[in-house]
């Protein structure tokens, strides 16, 4: 037993002359005030713009403010309970979220924390959330295309891997709608989608979560949310962390695409969070730097180079107007900064035109590139078809007496609005839009009625697809329209507009 005791002495006798203590300089501050999610800090002299900082009482805030004698924080979290005087640390860490393939299928916070209750997620490493965009050199022209399934768009303004297209309209009109639809038909075409609800409320989110599951497109979806109930600064910072997150898949050579619904909240948020710390307002109250908020965010979606490793992030913002104003501040700002825009227009959302798109005023400065032929060969007219058709249709309102052309081309607009009309969640196949748009420009859908048109569209695509199968792996496969198969193509709809009664 005193052999027992005399070695436990010993080992620790050794143990205590051999300890050497570590010494570790840390940046401490003090809060000087705080209040509405803001602070302001003294004595952190080496502090980094975005550097994370710790709160005595565990919370984490990012230096925002570097000014002479203090720095404004951002606090991420809750703020209640902290006074004047209390400690903040530096941690010496750029803001950071986790990335890679373990939070697909997860729904995150604006700092990459997983809020679905299934367990801690595995991150690959962690991004910066603020990052320089790729620069031109580093970039090529966008030629691969995003199949919406979503006809008017995927016909009239094309998205390619890589583009920025805005989607912009009044509340209610279908712009979240779009973004779901675009989601959903990306199953199997290896395009990994990052949905990022700024300022939503939780129940809304809930929904939309829930639809994404229901579709099965959450299995290569992430959900980073920052809700109505959050802090503005986390508001702010959530739209730069879903772009960190698909900026690991495109520097992986994959393709990735992210929704920012919407970013008016965003320029909302920052507004917020600037005026709190006494940022020299500007017009309608925003900070000067708002263009420079949304620009640095957006540029960072790009078609990488071959080089590069040739992946690419693609965006898609959306923008809410107040009164069918595109001309306000936030939305025109956004407009010069994208590729492209989707206008969303309520006369047209409450007339039963769904989706409400304006095919006049909305375009695509790239998409058309990356078009497939096949599209292009059969949608090339229908811009200048619609936009004849709204110009006669407001004409033919005043009850005039029409001509026979001008008849013809009404009737033919109104058969074509309905080949356009989709339902939601109900995407069109690439095919199927194909041979749809065809016999609507073509003339084939003339004689049909109006009101029956799409119980056409349905019987006429279960009938190719079992009659005439040949067609469908023609395009499928060349993704063109060849003489022989525009001949074929012919030959079933003669067929069956001969039967169909």
């Amino acid at each position: 037993m005193v052999g027992t005791t005399s070695d436990i002495t010993k080992s620790l006798l050794a143990q205590i002359e051999g300890f050497k203590p570590e010494y570790e300089a840390v940046e401490m501050g003090q809060v000087l005030e705080v209040g509405d999610g803001i602070a302001r800090v003294s004595g952190l002299p080496n502090v980094r713009a975005n550097e994370l900082v710790r709160f005595a009482n565990g919370v984490p805030g990012i230096a925002f403010n570097l000014e002479a004698d203090n720095v404004g924080v951002i606090i991420m979290g809750e703020y209640a309970d902290l006074r004047e005087g209390d400690e903040v640390r530096a941690t010496g860490r750029i803001a950071s979220v986790p990335v890679g393939e373990g939070l697909i299928g997860r729904v995150v916070d604006a700092l990459g924390n997983p809020i679905d209750g299934k367990g801690p997620i595995q991150a690959a490493e962690y991004y910066n959330i603020e990052r320089i965009a790729p620069g031109v050199i580093e970039r090529r022209n966008v030629y691969r295309p995003v199949q919406t399934g979503v006809r008017v768009i995927d016909a009239l303004t094309p998205i390619g891997r890589g583009q920025r297209e805005l989607i912009i309209g009044d509340r209610q009109t279908g712009k979240t709608a779009l973004a779901l639809d675009t989601i959903i038909n990306q199953r199997d075409k290896d395009l990994i989608c990052i949905y990022v609800a700024i300022g939503k409320r939780r129940g809304e989110v809930a929904n939309t979560v829930a639809t994404l599951e229901k579709y099965g497109a959450l299995a290569y979806t992430i959900v980073v949310i920052a809700s109505a109930s959050d802090p503005a600064s986390l508001q702010y910072l959530v739209p730069y962390s879903g772009c960190a997150m698909g900026e690991y898949f495109m520097a992986q050579g994959r393709d990735a695409l992210v929704v920012y619904d919407d970013l008016s909240k965003h320029a909302w948020a920052y507004r917020q969070v600037s005026l709190l710390l006494r940022r020299p307002p500007g017009r309608e109250a925003y900070p000067g730097d708002v263009f420079y908020l949304h620009s640095r965010l957006l540029e960072r979606a790009a078609q990488l180079s071959d080089e590069r490793g040739g992946g690419s992030l693609t965006a898609l913002p959306i923008i809410e107007t107040l009164l069918g104003d595109v001309s306000a501040y936030i939305p025109t700002n956004v407009i010069s900064i994208t590729d492209g825009q989707i206008y969303l227009e309520g006369d047209l959302f409450y007339a039963g035109i769904r989706p409400a798109m304006n095919t006049g005023i909305s375009v695509s400065r790239v998409g058309g590139d990356a078009q497939a032929r096949a599209m292009r060969q059969v949608a090339g007219g229908l811009r200048l078809d619609m936009a004849n058709f709204r110009s006669l249709a407001a004409f033919a309102q005043f009850g005039s007496d029409l001509d026979r052309e001008t008849q013809r081309k009404l009737e033919r607009g109104r058969r074509l609005t309905e080949v356009l009309k989709q339902p939601q969640y109900q995407p069109t196949s690439l095919v199927d839009q194909v041979v749809l748009i065809y016999a609507g420009t073509r003339g084939y859908l003339d004689e049909i009625e109006v009101s029956r048109v799409k119980e056409w569209e349905a019987e006429f695509v279960r009938y190719i697809h079992t009659q005439y199968q040949d067609v469908v792996n023609g395009i499928q496969n060349e993704l063109k329209l060849t003489d022989a198969s525009e001949a074929r193509l012919k030959e079933a709809i003669l067929a069956f507009n001969s039967t169909w009664s």
